[in-house]
């Protein structure tokens, strides 16, 4: 255990100098960094730890998923699909729509009930048909099936937001579901909440539809056909009214799920939004536009027009959507398109902006913990093993720096419950020298010269280190695998502070003190 190769000093002292040199950063004001990842080379070390909520403070949003709005969609597709089986099957009916959370009918003749009934259970056998004496037929969701759309809504709705948040370069978000159909967001590092709240709350449901050329129409009242809605222009005059209405066909020629990117960019000097779609859509889209050269193309957005634009060639894989945009919005809606639609619309029940004071007196708390520790545990090393104790105390704080060098490179995200991680890591790390110094102390004692009883304390005590921190990383692990939030920052300071803690202890203070054994040749030996 006493012998170090040339190759493995440099190794060691490597490592401690890179995780000094990665750790620095994070000494220095975080606005004076910014300016050195513009300026300095890009391979120096600029990355600092990233604060959590409770730390930098950020923005807390508690949103609802209206996922009723689902149930009505559902409805209005079967409420469609029906209406063009019942004149195919030539069956008379009065009042067929959605009222509520419900789709009714009345058949004009009794003795197509149980036609109707079987057309219905064929569009979605998943709902329940109720027939009345006067030929009313009420289509509804029964209790189990609406559970299913309100559960796939919610996890729908999670990833959703996790993608679009992600578009933000945010680190960390907490996204989890609360209660029966509620999502908590908690964001750090972003104050402006209504920004946020902005991102989240478009549902961004993008589809390509043909304008119904067939009808002209010159307000919302208009009538259209029935396969057709009457929607306005995005552009208004100057008493905030529509420019113009058109009549869009209801049926899209693509959705906005076969779209694969959308990225800003420019034409003409003006802000547009470029897209991408898959082979599927790309088929359907190149298809339809090359058999209506010179129609008009309606671009919905969360049904409302973005873009009108009259088709001039056949468009496939990629195209462009021109809306007036600003870079911002232009932006906006990129990300929107990227991250895909929400599957119903998130209503914010509850926001709140936590403060940058209270993040900062978590920091000053959390520090002084650690330094108070830190000083404590210094003062009992040197008074108890004296030289040795010195060096151990070195070692730990160069295990301190290599966390957080090692949490500056992983950009990993420092919560209160990391800063308790990093405390009980002061405390641990000095717990490998201890053995192995008492193991010295116990071979002095028992007659050894001191390069014996060096070597003989490394070598007894490297097992039982690795046994006891080897246990200790197994339970940081599994905390970190099966834990959330709060848990897991403990879990990935605590793992980090371990590995650093044996790399200090079992190699830096030994090439120290062999070093320095080595060198001075002691006689005798006073640990």
């Amino acid at each position: 255990m006493l012998h170090f190769p040339r190759w493995k000093k440099i190794l060691v002292v490597a490592i401690c100098a890179l995780g000094v040199i990665y750790a620095f950063p994070n000494a220095i004001d975080r606005s004076t960094v910014d300016e050195w990842a513009v300026t300095m080379p890009s391979w120096l070390p600029v990355q600092q730890l990233n604060l959590g909520l409770d730390l930098r403070g950020g923005s807390h949003l508690l949103l609802r998923v209206e996922y009723e709005q689902i149930v009505a969609d559902r409805l209005e597709a079967i409420v469609g699909g029906l209406r063009t089986e019942l004149r195919r099957a030539d069956i008379g009916y009065t009042g067929l729509g959605v009222v509520g959370s419900a789709a009714t009918l009345t058949v004009r003749d009794d003795a197509d009930e149980s036609g109707v009934v079987t057309l219905i259970e064929e569009l979605d056998p998943n709902v329940n048909v109720d027939v009345g004496d006067n030929g009313e037929v009420t289509i509804t969701f029964d209790e189990v099936e609406l559970t299913q759309i309100r559960d796939n809504a919610i996890v729908q709705s999670i990833e959703i937001v996790r993608r679009r948040i992600d578009e933000l370069g945010t680190t960390e978000p907490i996204i989890q579901r609360q209660g029966l159909d509620r999502i908590l967001v908690q964001v750090p590092g972003i104050d402006d909440s209504s920004a946020l709240i902005s991102l989240l709350g478009q549902t961004a449901r993008l589809s390509f539809h043909l304008l119904d050329e067939t009808v002209t129409v010159s307000g919302p009242n208009d009538p259209v056909p029935a396969g057709s809605r009457v929607y306005p222009d995005n552009d208004v005059d100057a008493n905030g009214n529509p420019i113009a209405y058109y009549a869009v066909e209801r049926r899209p020629i693509v959705s906005g799920e076969s779209l694969t990117d959308a990225r800003p960019s420019f034409q003409d000097g003006a802000p547009i939004v470029s897209f991408r779609f898959d082979s599927v859509g790309a088929r359907r889209f190149g298809e339809t536009t090359g058999n209506n050269v010179g129609r008009r193309l309606a671009i919905l957005l969360d049904e409302e027009i973005i873009s009108a634009p009259v088709i001039r060639a056949r468009i496939a894989e990629s195209g462009i959507i021109e809306g007036g945009f600003t870079v911002e919005t232009a932006n906006e809606l990129a990300i929107l398109l990227r991250a895909g639609a929400l599957p119903a619309e998130l209503t914010v029940l509850e926001e709140r902006t936590v403060g940058p004071g209270l993040g900062q007196d978590s920091i000053d708390a959390g520090m002084s913990a650690a330094l108070i520790g830190l000083a404590l545990v210094i003062v009992f090393m040197i008074a108890v093993y004296g030289w040795f104790g010195l060096a151990a105390v070195v070692a730990l704080l160069i295990n301190l720096a290599l966390i957080m060098a090692a949490l500056s490179l992983l950009q990993a995200t420092l919560t209160l419950p990391g800063i308790a991680g990093i405390v009980l890591t002061v405390g641990m790390a000095v717990d490998a020298n201890v053995l192995i110094f008492e193991r010295i102390r116990e071979e002095i004692r028992n007659g050894r010269t001191p390069m014996s009883a060096i070597d003989a304390g490394y070598s007894r005590a490297f097992t039982t280190i690795i046994d006891s921190n080897l246990t200790t990383l197994i339970a940081a692990i599994l905390l970190f695998a099966m834990g959330a939030g709060p848990v897991r920052g403990f879990a990935v300071t605590l793992s980090i502070g371990i590995l650093a803690s044996m790399f200090t202890a079992i190699m830096v203070t030994r090439l120290m003190i062999v070093t320095w054994l080595m060198r001075a040749r002691p006689k005798t030996l006073t640990v």
